[in-house]
């Protein structure tokens, strides 16, 4: 096939890598473009300069070259409708419409709709002033849970016990979207939080497998929130029946009430979730793969992936045998630049990856990556690299991550030092009901 993935990040890069790892496995050997790409997947795929945001540009690349398969990554182009333009260009694309990316674009849309489809999800208030935003904290009490209803690049919600950084957050939100500004204030959900992709095609659903990601910045979750430092798969402290009953009682009824709408959700549905003492609860819909969690699932999917995307583009998923999966434990550990979140630093020199890969079980994804002038690959964002570890257990998967983290050079870099940690400890449960 020839498929075009669309977008710049450690995301886009697991999933070209997964692609490229199709003829490694015996099957079938991808011709794969990128735009733009990152410099890691040059290696991979040709990369192409076109705004991952344009979507007549993006729809005309497809056509020049003639691809099977468009996939799009990121959800700022799929907000913007570039999933729309290339399949009014007549080529099949991965990704859902601009009408049913506002699942992820607008929290208010997503609470309506699994309001409508009977989803368990938080209780909450839709505030347009911050006198409303007040209101609700004082309703719910703390922890605050303040979300920014439209897009933020993964950092969005605040989760505080002070009033006064909650209300700033809404604030900050509210005057930054003007007149359209909204913010959706929440109940605080108790337990563990999960991860799992639901992909879709606009009826049938096929659930991968679960992660768990960790977005505080530093570790025992202290900081900010960040797009994500960190993840692991598998889950082995979750109830044996999670992944049907997400699909069941939240994947299902959701897309069949974007279908009722008008709006066929077709691509991959993130569920963020929190298993709580009442029973499992849906944090956020997403309408893309998540980073950094994809990362990880990907290394242990063993089904070829482009099958499975293309039968999601084209209506025939419900023709896709049970996906197979590997036994190994993985887990992604994100290197990030000096200044993460607040402000990353730019253009340090980047070495040691090749010695990572060089490590059984070790591979390394690009994200905030570039080539300077002189040749040299320079950060060129917050999150620069996602370090893969796979093992037969936690606690190898981490030690493989780890010494390939530990072979990266870049100054003022930092990263979580207890990424699954906990759960290779055992110390992950579900609050008792």
């Amino acid at each position: 096939m020839k498929i075009l993935v669309v977008g710049t990040g450690a995301r886009e890069h697991a999933i070209v890598h997964a692609l490229a790892s199709e003829a490694a496995a015996g099957g079938e050997a991808h011709e794969l473009h990128a735009a733009p790409g990152n410099p890691g997947m040059a290696t991979q795929a040709a990369l192409h300069p076109v705004d991952a945001n344009d979507g007549r540009a993006v729809a005309a690349l497809a056509r020049s070259l003639a691809v099977d398969l468009v996939v799009v990554g990121p959800e700022a182009p799929l907000v913007a409708g570039v999933a729309d333009a290339v399949r009014e260009a007549g080529v099949p694309c991965f990704g859902p419409s601009a009408e049913a990316a506002r699942l992820e674009g607008s929290k208010a849309f997503a609470k309506d709709v699994m309001a409508t489809a009977g989803v368990p999800t938080a209780m909450a208030h839709v505030c347009t002033t911050v006198d409303e935003v007040a209101a609700a904290l004082d309703a719910f009490g703390a922890p605050y849970v303040v979300k920014d209803d439209g897009l933020a690049a993964g950092k969005g919600v605040v989760v505080t016990s002070d009033r006064d950084a909650a209300l700033a957050h809404a604030r900050e939100a509210l005057e930054a979207r003007g007149d359209e500004g909204r913010v959706v204030v929440e109940e605080y959900l108790d337990g563990p939080e999960v991860s799992l992709f639901c992909l879709s095609d606009g009826a049938a659903v096929v659930p991968m497998v679960p992660a768990q990601d960790f977005k505080r910045v530093g570790d025992d979750d202290a900081g900010p929130n960040t797009g994500g430092m960190g993840a692991y798969t598998p889950l082995d402290w979750t109830p044996s029946g999670l992944v049907a009953e997400v699909v069941e009682r939240i994947a299902q009824p959701t897309v069949d009430e974007m279908a009722r709408r008008g709006t066929p959700f077709s691509g991959v549905l993130y569920v963020g979730l929190a298993l709580t003492s009442r029973g499992t609860r849906v944090v956020e819909f997403n309408a893309r793969f998540g980073d950094p969690e994809i990362q990880a699932v990907l290394a242990r999917l063993r089904t070829p992936l482009s099958g499975v995307m293309q039968a999601a583009a084209t209506g025939a998923l419900a023709q896709v045998e049970p996906l197979r999966w590997s036994d190994e434990a993985v887990v992604n550990v994100v290197v990030a630049s000096q200044g993460y979140p607040e402000s990353p630093r730019k253009g340090d020199p980047i070495t040691g990856i090749a010695d990572a890969e060089a490590l059984d079980g070790v591979h390394v994804l690009h994200a905030g990556t570039a080539v300077a002038d002189g040749g040299a690959l320079v950060s060129a964002g917050g999150r620069v690299l996602s370090v893969v570890g796979r093992g037969a257990d936690l606690a190898s998967a981490r030690a493989a991550a780890y010494a390939g983290v530990a072979t990266i050079g870049l100054d003022g870099a930092h990263h979580r030092s207890d990424i699954a940690l906990k759960a290779e400890r055992g110390e992950v449960a579900v609050p008792p009901a």
